[in-house]
């Protein structure tokens, strides 16, 4: 018995052949396939915004803590922030809690300029949670500028500035 049409009867069971095999004509089984690592290990981290997870990024559920998403005592941070708003910022790490500001001269004291670095050190508020560090340079008759002496007053001063501003922000949370 002679088949007319060899390569086309060929060609449909090598195409039914592999369909079978994808599980188009099989049997509804589904055979389990390797999952993928990445996605392992997404779903093994939890929810970042809240469901089933008690994870938070930075945070604490501390109430005193100030809110997710910082390394820090997101009062203290935004307080300081508030409080050194009007100098240069150079740079802000909201996890690690660093501020540093650009040199900052005041148009009405000519010939002199600030600098300040903050760090804040906890997650809670507390009263020694800001570490204030201040710099000062006078213009010299070169026009050079030359590091002078800054009182400790001014660094405890901002300190204290930030401290009062971060508990006004936390009463007016906790009066919401």
């Amino acid at each position: 018995m002679r088949i007319k049409n060899f390569p086309t009867v060929l060609v449909c069971l090598t195409l039914v052949a592999l369909l079978s095999g994808c599980g188009i004509f099989g049997s509804g089984s589904k055979v389990d396939q390797p999952k993928n690592p990445q996605l392992s290990l997404y779903e093994s981290r939890g929810s970042l915004l809240g469901g089933d997870s008690d994870f938070t990024v930075g945070g604490s559920k501390d109430k005193n803590a100030g809110g997710a998403g910082l390394g820090v005592n997101s009062f203290l941070w935004r307080a300081t922030l508030d409080t050194l708003g009007f100098m240069p910022l150079t740079s802000a790490d909201p996890f690690g809690g660093v501020i540093i500001t650009d040199w900052y001269e005041d148009p009405k004291a000519k010939g002199e300029r600030f600098k300040v670095n903050a760090l804040i050190l906890d997650k809670t508020l507390r009263a020694d949670g800001v570490k204030i560090t201040v710099f000062k340079q006078k213009l010299d008759v070169h026009n050079v500028w030359r590091d002078t002496e800054v009182g400790s007053h001014v660094a405890r001063d901002l300190e204290d500035t930030i401290l009062t501003r971060a508990r006004e922000m936390r009463l007016a949370q906790v009066s919401k």
